[in-house]
């Protein structure tokens, strides 16, 4: 049986990596954020998956399919996912893709 991995940087793909200091940044404001910085990368991105983590919380919520990367990052990446928002070391992670492409 494989075991999802639980996520790391090293597991990212060119990670655009960003410290943001505010109090009490919540996934809303992070997303909103991470939305803006994929605009400046991307003519049109599209989500296609996030992590939160203080909660441990992921979309999309897929089986676990790789004992290298948890199945959220795999299920972005393997459907052209390629543009990664890192927020605050992991704090909240974004990937899209662009859907122009």
């Amino acid at each position: 049986m494989t075991t999802c991995k639980t996520i790391s940087k090293d597991m990212l793909i060119h990670p655009v990596t960003l410290r943001v200091e505010e109090d009490h940044l919540d996934f809303a404001r992070a997303k909103q954020i991470a939305d803006q910085k994929a605009k400046e990368l991307s003519q049109d991105p599209m989500l296609m998956a996030w992590y939160e983590g203080s909660t441990g919380i992921f979309s999309p919520n897929v089986e676990c399919c790789s004992e290298h990367k948890p199945g959220w990052v795999v299920y972005a990446e393997s459907r052209g996912g390629h543009i990664t928002i890192d927020i605050n070391d992991e704090a909240y992670i974004f990937i899209y893709r662009d859907a122009s492409a």
